[in-house]
């Protein structure tokens, strides 16, 4: 069973790390400015895809933010794509403001 570890670390990049029975197997990094929450990259070690980890990455990421009353600037291309396509489950925390 996957489990996703919020990990920040002063002077660090910000992530939110998936561990499976192998180790760490993924990771999506960000950063955090006032109330944004700026998601910068996603991924997943190749043979892990396909075993929904990079969902489960945004939705630990997602619940953060909403229990602290952030907004996403998505400049992850999955994170981006994720919001685009379902902007429905994830408009009220997108700050499209700032993704060119």
């Amino acid at each position: 069973m996957a489990q996703v570890k919020l990990n920040i670390q002063e002077g660090e990049p910000n992530s939110f790390d998936i561990y499976d029975e192998d180790g760490k197997v993924g990771e999506m990094i960000f950063d955090i400015k006032g109330s944004d929450l700026t998601v910068y990259h996603t991924e997943v070690d190749p043979e892990k895809e396909g075993k929904g980890y990079a969902k489960m990455l945004l939705d630990a990421m997602v619940a953060h933010v909403r229990e602290n009353n952030l907004m996403v600037i998505a400049m992850c291309p999955y994170v981006h794509m994720q919001f685009t396509r379902h902007e429905d489950l994830y408009g009220d925390i997108w700050n499209k403001g700032d993704k060119k």
